[in-house]
């Protein structure tokens, strides 16, 4: 379960202690299970993509949301506590473990009436998907993204939002192939064409953001 590009930030290390320390903390039982969470080694969105998602949450207040990536459920529960209470969320994972965990966290915050939990491959189950969505969090595996994308932007509503978490690789994306790891040399790739896909579509806007370990943002034009 371990991410080693957790511990690999792609901005300067003070800069990431007071965006990790100084802002607002989440408080309460979702407060206390992202500590949990974060003390198991759980590779779960960092504080800066917390209160960047339950800023931008707010603002859009998307009715519906689809999620790549369950793991323990700690993202899908702080999107439903930060939309309104109409919101449905459909969220995707195919690891028996994951989905375990995640089923007793969305008991936990008594949220099995608002998310769909789908066991499975995503490349198995996203070209199934017909509903529309307003936002869209990517979060799985990273070789996958690019493979993921066509689905992703069909399914997504046309002021919705695309969201692609962990694409800078701890900056190690911009380097040569020839200098990545034999194993990490798929998903250098393929992230490199992901960037390829995205900038040079015209019907695409997009920007890369310092969080975490690098989140993509599309929208449609």
């Amino acid at each position: 379960m371990l991410n080693e590009m957790m511990h690999r930030p792609i901005i300067d290390k003070a800069v990431l202690t007071f965006l990790r320390e100084q802002q607002q903390p989440l408080k309460g039982p979702l407060g206390n299970f992202e500590k949990q969470v974060r003390e198991a080694g759980v590779p779960v969105i960092p504080p800066e993509t917390v209160n960047f998602f339950k800023v931008l949450l707010k603002i859009m207040r998307p009715k519906r949301i689809l999620e790549v990536g369950t793991a323990v459920g700690f993202s899908t529960t702080l999107m439903a506590l930060n939309t309104p209470e109409t919101t449905k969320i459909t969220t995707i994972d195919r690891f028996d473990v994951m989905l375990t965990q995640a089923r007793q966290t969305f008991k936990k915050f008594a949220l099995e009436e608002r998310v769909q939990l789908l066991a499975g491959d995503a490349a198995d189950l996203l070209p199934k998907l017909t509903a529309t969505y307003d936002w869209i969090f990517l979060d799985s595996a990273k070789a996958k993204y690019i493979s993921f994308l066509p689905d992703c932007l069909r399914l997504l509503n046309t002021h919705g939002v695309l969201l692609i978490d962990d694409v800078m690789q701890g900056g190690t994306v911009l380097k040569p192939d020839s200098e990545i790891k034999h194993k990490n040399r798929s998903i250098h790739r393929n992230l490199n064409r992901l960037f390829t896909r995205v900038f040079e579509d015209d019907t695409l806007s997009s920007s890369i953001l310092p969080l975490g370990d690098g989140l993509l943002m599309i929208t449609k034009n």
